[in-house]
C-alpha cells in the first residue's frame, strides 16, 4: 500500500506541475476575470496533497497496522473533488461546480486529522 500512495503522490505532483504550466502558458488569455486565481488554487492544493500522499506512504511503511491508508484515500478524493472542481469552474464558468469544492476541502481536513491521529497513536 505504501508503494501505491507513493506512486499516486508522484502522479498527482506530475499532473500539478503540468496543469500549472498549461494554465500559465496556454489558458492565461482565456480565463474570465478572477478565474486564473481559482485555477492556480486548484494546482496549489493538488500539489500540497500530492506531497501529503508521500507522508501517507511513509506512515504506512513505518506503522504497518495503523489505519493511515484512509488518510491517503481521503487525499485522493480531495484532490479530485477540490482541485478538479476548481479546474472545471475556472475553465467552464459553471458556478454550480463551486458547491463541490468544499466537499474536497472536508476530505483534505479529514485526511490530515486521520494522519495526525494515527501517528500520535502509534
Amino acid at each position: 500500500m505504501d508503494k501505491l500512495f507513493f506512486a499516486l503522490g508522484s502522479l498527482f505532483a506530475f499532473l500539478a506541475v503540468a496543469l500549472g504550466a498549461f494554465g500559465a502558458h496556454s489558458l492565461q488569455g482565456t480565463f474570465a476575470s478572477g478565474m486564473a486565481d481559482v485555477y492556480e488554487t486548484g494546482v496549489r492544493y493538488q500539489f500540497y496533497h500530492a506531497l501529503g500522499l508521500f507522508a501517507v506512504a511513509f506512515a504506512i511503511s513505518r506503522w504497518k497496522d495503523a489505519p493511515v491508508s484512509l488518510a491517503g484515500w481521503l487525499f485522493v478524493v480531495g484532490i479530485i473533488l477540490f482541485s478538479g472542481s476548481l479546474y472545471l469552474l475556472s475553465t467552464t464558468g459553471l458556478r454550480w461546480l463551486g458547491a463541490i469544492t468544499p466537499l474536497g476541502g472536508l476530505a483534505f481536513l479529514a485526511g490530515w486529522a486521520i494522519l495526525g491521529w494515527t501517528v500520535l497513536r502509534a
